[in-house]
C-alpha cells in the first residue's frame, strides 16, 4: 500500500505500455524522416491513433501481449506483434506495420522504456512526495520557530535552540536532495545491436542516423 502509486509505473504492464510507447514514437519518427522514402508521413488523425494505442493502453491490452509472448516466446518481440496486429487494418497508415521496430534490438527499446519508467515516477511520485514533506515541514518550522529546546552536542545538553530552526535545518536538506534528484540525467539510446547502426546504414545510408537517434531520444525527454 505504501507504494501503490507505483504500481501502474513500475509493474510488468507499465513496462509493457512504455515499450508500446518508444515503438510508437519510434514509427512516428521514421515516417517523419524523408530519406526513409517507402513510409510517408502520417495525417494528423492517423499520429493521433497511433499514440492512442500507448495513451490508452489497458491491462486488457497487456493481457494480450502476455498471449501473443506464450508463442514468441519473446517478450520484446511481443509488443512488436501487438503494435502490428493492432495496425492491420487500418488503411491511412498503408506500409507502416513493416516499419514496427525497424532496426531496433531489444535493448533500444527495454533502455528507453526503463528510463522513461524512472522519469514518471520522478515527476509523478517521488517529487510530489518530497514537495508535500518539505511544506508540511516548512509550516511546522514557521509554527514553533519560537519554541525553546535544548540541544545536545558531545552526548551532553548544549546552547539552547528552538523546534523551529532545527525542523527549518531538515528542510533545507531535503530541498538540497530534491534539486540533486531532479537533477539526475536519464540517458537512453537507440542505435541497433552492438550500438553501430548497422542496420539502419545497410538499409538507408543517406540518412544521419546518429542525429536522428539523438532528437529522438531527446524528444522522449531523456539525454
Amino acid at each position: 500500500a505504501k507504494v501503490d502509486a507505483l504500481r501502474p509505473i513500475f509493474s510488468e504492464y507499465g513496462l509493457i505500455r512504455a515499450r508500446v510507447q518508444v515503438e510508437v514514437e519510434w514509427l512516428l519518427a521514421l515516417a517523419a524522416e524523408p530519406g526513409i522514402v517507402e513510409l510517408a508521413p502520417f495525417p494528423a488523425a492517423a499520429q493521433a491513433r497511433l499514440r492512442a494505442l500507448a495513451e490508452g493502453f489497458s491491462i486488457a491490452d497487456a493481457a494480450r501481449v502476455k498471449e501473443i509472448e506464450r508463442t514468441t516466446n519473446h517478450d520484446v518481440k511481443a509488443v512488436e506483434y501487438f503494435i502490428k496486429e493492432q495496425l492491420r487494418d487500418d488503411a491511412e497508415l498503408g506500409p507502416a506495420p513493416e516499419f514496427v521496430h525497424f532496426a531496433c534490438t531489444s535493448e533500444d527499446l527495454n533502455n528507453l522504456s526503463y528510463a522513461l519508467m524512472l522519469e514518471q515516477a520522478r515527476s509523478e511520485v517521488l517529487l510530489p512526495a518530497l514537495d508535500n514533506v518539505i511544506a508540511t515541514l516548512r509550516t511546522l518550522a514557521h509554527a514553533q520557530a519560537a519554541q525553546p529546546m535544548l540541544s545536545r552536542t558531545h552526548g551532553q545538553t548544549a546552547s539552547p535552540t528552538t523546534l523551529g530552526k532545527e525542523i527549518a535545518n531538515v528542510v533545507a536538506r531535503l530541498q538540497r536532495q530534491r534539486r540533486q534528484i531532479a537533477a539526475v540525467e536519464l540517458t537512453g539510446k537507440i542505435n541497433g545491436a552492438v550500438g553501430n547502426y548497422n542496420a539502419h546504414l545497410i538499409a538507408y545510408p543517406d540518412v544521419d542516423w546518429p542525429a536522428f537517434a539523438q532528437r529522438f531520444v531527446e524528444g522522449l525527454g531523456l539525454v
